[in-house]
């Protein structure tokens, strides 16, 4: 198991060059200028001289190669520079809406397992009743619905049924875990309700081709209690693909929340994904794509490691 986690560590270094090579380069590539937008973009008559002042100061008149030479030094000591917009470190910008976002991701992820599992299990177990086609019906709505479209509707139910709204201003988790809840919690919601109907269909199938399986067969007529044959046999296989949606779904949410952000008005790393991209602002582009493949790395190798856990066939050498 350990030489198996280290070799997977070592594959997470190509990987990370590799995706750096191409935010860096493909950047370039995007036409439009930072010091043009920030200096020229309300109208303001700057001149050509002063704006090649700027692009010097920020280093943008160096070589490619001298440039991506220096931002990988700082990406390997985790130090990702000046945002060209705001002046302010990378990291910093980042760590203000990951918090948010990230809690969100997690909430939404524990409503989504919490109902999933027990509602992809009912309806694989009472296949073609009633309650089969009540799990279908509230599984494909999920998928159907947008997450910000749902949102829309929680919010107008909120302000309709109870003259409410969630507050505006976030509040930290670890100040006021009542006010951080009251936010925080529709979004995640929102957001909770597709994630649960994907997880749901992922183990209903699943759970489905592996109760026709001869292992099973073999434990019922051994006159294994049917909740074991369940819970031990059968659940334990069928959530290994559930597993892998869960881990790529959670990913998926840290970064593409962007809509149902805007929707809930919430400071998160998607408003800030599209903030930075309509200001040309590379170098918070490249450390927030750097920041979220590290988290499909790392978070697909907890995935696996997890394998092991839920199917005891599986062992790494």
């Amino acid at each position: 198991m350990l030489r198996y986690v280290i070799s997977r560590l070592l594959y997470t270094i190509p990987t990370l060059l590799g995706v750096a090579v191409l935010v860096f380069f493909m950047l370039r590539v995007v036409p439009g200028d930072i010091v043009e937008v920030k200096l020229r973009g309300d109208g303001g008559t700057v001149s050509q001289e002063v704006i090649e002042m700027e692009r010097k100061r920020m280093g943008l008149d160096k070589p490619l190669l001298e440039q991506f030479g220096s931002w990988m030094v700082g990406v390997v000591t985790l130090n990702f520079g000046n945002s060209m917009w705001t002046e302010r470190p990378v990291m910093e910008e980042i760590r203000l809406r990951l918090e948010l976002s990230l809690q969100v991701a997690i909430m939404a992820t524990i409503i989504a397992v919490f109902i999933a599992i027990p509602l992809g299990t009912m309806a694989a177990l009472f296949r073609d009743t009633w309650i089969d086609y009540a799990t279908r019906i509230i599984t494909i709505g999920g998928l159907s619905i947008p997450s910000f479209w749902f949102g829309m509707l929680i919010m107008l139910s909120l302000l309709g049924f109870f003259n409410w709204l969630p507050p505006i201003t976030f509040t930290p988790i670890y100040v006021d875990p009542v006010a951080n809840l009251t936010q925080l919690i529709w979004p995640a919601l929102a957001v909770g309700y597709r994630y649960c109907a994907v997880v749901a269909r992922m183990i209903r199938s699943s759970l489905l081709e592996v109760l026709n399986e001869d292992y099973i067969r073999t434990a019922r007529a051994k006159g294994v209690y049917e909740k074991l044959v369940i819970s031990r046999h059968a659940l334990r296989n069928a959530l290994l693909p559930a597993i892998t949606v869960i881990g790529l779904e959670f990913t998926f949410l840290i970064g593409g929340l962007v809509v149902t952000e805007q929707v809930f008005n919430l400071n998160g790393i998607g408003q800030l994904f599209v903030q930075s991209v309509s200001r040309n602002d590379f170098t918070l582009i490249q450390g927030m794509v750097m920041l979220i493949a590290a988290f499909y790395v790392f978070v697909n190798l907890a995935v696996d490691l997890l394998y092991a856990v839920f199917d005891p066939r599986i062992r790494y050498t």
